[in-house]
């Protein structure tokens, strides 16, 4: 065995030190505006954030804090400070650790200055432990919530990622975007009854037509990136590149940001760079960050010639998140009504796994499986059974209590070793 080295990602690109710093500044001014008197929303990933940038609502995504707590080291202490109350610390940890982080009795220990005070939660409903996690910030915290309901259809479009931009309504279902819609005029409703700020719906347009701007520019960096004889760079370059103007998506510091990425991917493509001089295996990461431990990624460059070429981040903002046409609160509805069925439903995500996987001509596949991945044994069995071996490691990525490091790069080692590199 290698010996492991660390836990934190060396990162190389411009761009991603550009989105990191931009992304502590405008934390600093969060704090500030919430003092001045503004309220403050906290969403979870999977809902319309541009609604509340067209309504002018400053917002902190949760899973975006949980990855900042969980890369700080803090994630254990803020699960336990759940548990102290009485709430399970083995559920949705991804989602729940913004509210332990809020139960810190030293608020000087907290990352980055400390999550600000929350006027108002959004988040959709697609297990019972999200609707819980809402009830305890109003319980504990006094956060009112508006839960969106989650919908399935059983209708499947072969090949989505090539017809839902512009046929979204088809793709998706017009039942499911009836009901979205509607939930979507109540939570314009519930804002301005909560914050007192209006929609406007100039600006939402306006907002909609920066995050496709941005997300063409995501789609034209993956498409490059796939292309490349050799891997430019790795996913712990990439991941804040992508991830941090996500957040933001429409202004347009989250288009430039984009836009910033690609022509720097670019210079590094067309130089020949290589993150990886003696690339031999390409490896693919299904699953979330591992957000305390990224330093796992690139330990495997120098013992065996291994790079994660490929994570979901960029490959989503590339075919999951444009919508062309139609009026713009359907249009967002339809960019939301199915997010997580392209990443997690059987019929949406394996298919789409399995043709990134062969455009990025990968060798084998780390796939991070835990209780929230209700799809790996479907996507699992369509990489397999296209050639592409596995190897499962089932952990939580924000949550290190129950990462054996010495068990898991043994594991990976084997699968190189035994099943990809052999």
């Amino acid at each position: 065995m290698n010996e492991f080295r660390g836990t934190r990602g060396a990162k190389r690109l411009e761009s991603s030190a550009a989105a990191l710093a931009y992304q502590r500044e405008w934390f600093a001014g969060l704090h500030a505006r919430v003092a001045a008197g503004e309220p403050l929303a906290l969403v979870d990933a999977d809902v319309p954030h541009e609604l509340l940038r067209a309504m002018d609502i400053p917002y902190v995504v949760n899973q975006w804090w949980a990855s900042i707590c969980s890369a700080k080291q803090r994630a254990p202490h803020y699960l336990a400070l759940l548990r102290e109350r009485g709430y399970p610390d083995y559920v949705e940890q991804y989602s729940a650790i913004a509210l332990g982080s809020t139960l810190e009795d030293d608020p000087a220990q907290a990352p980055w200055g400390g999550l600000p005070e929350l006027a108002v939660m959004v988040t959709q409903v697609w297990t019972d432990s999200h609707l819980g996690i809402a009830e305890a910030w109003e319980r504990e915290r006094g956060v009112p919530f508006f839960a969106l309901e989650k919908a399935v259809d059983p209708e499947l479009t072969a090949r989505w990622w090539e017809r839902i931009a512009h046929d979204w309504e088809l793709v998706v279902g017009t039942a499911r975007l009836d009901l979205m819609s509607a939930e979507l005029e109540r939570l314009v409703s519930f804002l301005e009854s909560v914050t007192g700020h209006r929609l406007d719906e100039t600006r939402l347009e306006r907002v909609l037509e920066l995050a496709n701007e941005q997300q063409e520019w995501s789609r034209r960096t993956r498409d490059l990136l796939a292309a490349a004889p050799q891997a430019p760079l790795d996913i712990v370059d990439s991941i804040p590149a992508v991830m941090l103007p996500q957040w933001h998506r429409g202004t347009e510091w989250a288009r430039d940001a984009a836009r910033a990425f690609h022509h720097e991917v670019e210079e590094l493509v067309d130089s020949g760079a290589a993150v990886c001089e003696d690339e031999r295996i390409r490896l693919m990461w299904i699953g979330r960050g591992l957000w305390f431990n990224l330093g796992f990624y690139q330990h495997f460059q120098d013992a065996y010639g291994a790079v994660f070429v490929w994570s979901m981040y960029l490959a989503i903002a590339a075919d999951g998140y444009v919508r062309y046409g139609g009026p713009p609160l359907r249009a967002l509805a339809a960019r939301f009504a199915a997010f997580t069925d392209m990443l997690g439903m059987p019929g949406w995500a394996d298919p789409w796994y399995l043709k990134e996987a062969r455009a990025h001509r990968v060798d084998g596949v780390v796939h991070l499986v835990s209780a929230e991945a209700r799809s790996s044994w479907f996507v699992t069995r369509a990489l397999e059974e296209a050639g592409i071996p596995v190897l499962e490691i089932d952990a939580n990525n924000a949550d290190a209590r129950d990462w054996d490091e010495a068990a898991f790069v043994d594991a990976l080692e084997s699968f190189i070793e035994d099943g990809v590199g052999k």
